[in-house]
């Protein structure tokens, strides 16, 4: 392992801004959205549908800019620079839900985007840092244990934030509105503070010598780069039909990322077991991602990847239509922290094997394109439960069917890794 300082270090910024993941993403904003947000009397399934198109219009935004932004990174722009300036972008962002009142669903959809789009932006550049702080032999334990460090250091917040919207009073709060405001701004303290050891201590090594071009001139030329990227990425066959793979199974995932705490209350489960599996679904996470990276290095990255994915498959089928019970609910949130902790570490370092370690932020941007490309789950939720409601169907029947579609990207998904390994050189 190269620089531990610097290794920590890097894997504290995922500890930092996995906050935001688990807090506003996952937990706190679908439950404020839906019940406090919105207003009361607005539909459930339309609720949904808004959140749905919420996030899909976030993962549009940020894919066409990471186009560029990686491109323009390395030119010699510094990812640091760009990971700092999109990390402060989510954090003001989460700050400023504080300030949105009950009923002003449209500027808290307008900040939860802008929040997004700072967390992925900046995670184009910090991910390609993996490649300046792990070579090639233990980059997947340190891309593992970059997540490891991101599910811990999200569940202590969340877990704390959750005590103080259960137990309000002991805050000094009148009720859980206001916990769960102020859970808003300790995502943004907690995101810049834990960021700091990364702008200290990690060094760009794969970086290439500054520009002197105007702004301009180097957004023609990152144009020309991307265009040069993307027919690169399409003659190698394996990278594509990976690229193709991630793309439909990482939709899945952040479906259920992004509208699980939705579901559950569309289906009539309190906010409290809800919380409650997410805390668990982190920490079966953390141990998983650390545990896939090890198995990794015993029969593939690949048959780890592919596992993960087929149990999801599983629980997106079995979840939907067949969970009936809180405890139901909590059980499946431990298992799809287990595939989910693997799944995402040894994607990021199994693409970083097949890319030039010098071009690293301009192939993450696509990397990055591709998982905020991965938006249509959501929308394909929201839509098919308001489909299925339309045909006659009840509302909690409306949101079964909804999230249910969500199988049908990891099968296409699996099927799709399963023809890039044939031809991949990094398959075991």
């Amino acid at each position: 392992m190269r620089n531990r300082r610097e290794v920590y270090s890097w894997c504290l910024y995922d500890w930092a801004n996995s906050a935001f993941v688990l807090t506003v993403v996952s937990g706190f904003f679908p439950l404020f959205f839906k019940g406090y947000y919105c207003g009361a009397g607005t539909s459930v399934v339309e609720t949904t549908a808004r959140l749905g198109v919420g996030n899909t219009a976030a993962g549009i935004a940020i894919a066409l800019l990471s186009l560029i932004l990686g491109a323009v990174a390395d030119a010699g722009a510094g990812k640091k620079r760009f990971l700092i300036i999109f990390a402060a972008l989510g954090a003001v962002s989460a700050a400023l839900l504080f300030f949105a009142g009950q009923g002003a669903w449209m500027p808290a959809l307008l900040l939860f985007i802008f929040g997004n789009i700072g967390f992925s932006c900046s995670n184009l550049f910090y991910d390609s840092l993996l490649l300046d702080v792990a070579d090639g032999k233990n980059m997947d334990f340190v891309s593992g244990m970059g997540f490891a460090f991101g599910y811990i250091g999200g569940v202590i917040l969340f877990a704390f934030n959750v005590w103080m919207m259960v137990k309000p009073e002991t805050f000094g709060f009148s009720g859980w509105e206001g916990a769960v405001k102020v859970s808003f701004l300790s995502v943004a303290v907690w995101w810049m503070v834990f960021s700091i050891p990364l702008l200290l201590f990690v060094n760009e090594k794969n970086r290439k010598a500054p520009t002197r071009k105007k702004p301009l001139a180097v957004a023609v030329d990152a144009v020309g780069a991307v265009k040069k990227t993307f027919l690169t990425i399409i003659r190698r066959k394996e990278l594509f039909l990976f690229l193709a793979a991630y793309w439909l199974y990482y939709d899945g995932i952040n479906t259920f990322i992004r509208m699980a705490v939705d579901f559950g209350l569309s289906i009539g489960f309190g906010p409290e077991a809800l919380m409650a599996a997410l805390v668990i679904s982190q920490l079966t996470a953390f141990p998983a991602s650390l545990l896939f990276g090890y198995l990794s290095t015993k029969i593939g990255a690949y048959r780890m990847i592919s596992a993960g994915v087929l149990m999801y498959l599983v629980i997106s089928i079995v979840g939907s239509l067949l969970m009936r019970t809180e405890t139901h609910f909590i059980i499946l949130a431990a298992l799809t922290g287990l595939a989910q902790g693997g799944i995402q570490a040894l994607s990021r370092s199994y693409f970083g094997k097949l890319i030039p370690p010098e071009e690293s932020t301009e192939y993450f941007g696509f990397y990055n394109v591709v998982s905020r490309f991965a938006v249509a789950g959501p929308a394909v939720v929201g839509m098919i439960a308001m489909a299925a409601r339309g045909a006659g169907g009840g509302e909690t029947v409306a949101s079964r069917v909804g999230m249910s579609s969500i199988a049908l990207f990891f099968a296409a998904g699996f099927i799709l890794l399963r023809l890039s390994v044939k031809r991949s050189p990094c398959s075991n």
